[in-house]
């Protein structure tokens, strides 16, 4: 193909083959990723609880967040609000895979550790927060104990500067109190059975 410039001279202008599968290519590759975002229709219809459950799920998150609270008056320790959604899956989901003492509590150690980890060797600085929660993430799937509040604990590590008294208390212990109540609470009603494992 040819095309005449200001000068009057004549240019080649040519497309290699292989730029244009390749552009081909790549708008193939972004239509499929962007197509992955539309999700797929709904094979199940939602669905609430019985009233029972709902009742014991209320009862279950305020007497596990009091619980927690009147430890961190007592002990002068944070409240770490990370356990605010752990009070949701215990309480609200406790048969969820993510809900299970295991997750809970390794979950939650698993991430302070790492958060401590994180702030002792690089300190407090504007990516040190998220190297933090990404560390967390990672120690969790490759442990087998993914909770998702266990990112929220590791952020709050670093922000807050830990020191490694955070790993004990208020993490793990808040941890088995929360796991206590739902033992106590979820089980009161017919329709739950919880834990469904310990490991």
């Amino acid at each position: 193909m040819q095309e005449v410039n200001r000068l009057g001279e004549t240019e080649t202008i040519s497309t290699p083959k292989s730029a244009m599968a390749l552009i081909r290519r790549v708008a193939t590759l972004l239509i499929k990723y962007i197509s992955k975002m539309k999700g797929y229709k709904r094979s199940t219809p939602l669905v609430s609880p019985p009233t029972l459950d709902v009742i014991i799920t209320w009862v279950g998150a305020f007497v596990g967040i009091t619980a927690i609270v009147f430890y961190s008056q007592k002990f002068d320790v944070a409240v770490v609000t990370s356990f605010g959604a752990s009070a949701v899956l215990i309480y609200g989901v406790p048969d969820a895979p993510l809900s299970q003492p295991r997750n809970v509590f390794f979950g939650h150690t698993l991430s302070a550790a790492a958060g401590v980890a994180t702030f002792m060797m690089f300190g407090l600085t504007w990516w040190s927060p998220a190297l933090g929660t990404a560390l967390a993430l990672v120690v969790m799937l490759l442990t087998k104990t993914t909770h998702p509040p266990g990112g929220a604990t590791a952020l709050f590590a670093v922000l807050s500067k830990a020191n490694s008294s955070y790993i004990v208390t208020p993490i793990a212990a808040g941890a088995v109190i929360l796991i206590i109540i739902g033992l106590l609470v979820n089980n009161l009603s017919p329709n739950r059975h919880y834990p469904r494992y310990w490991f």
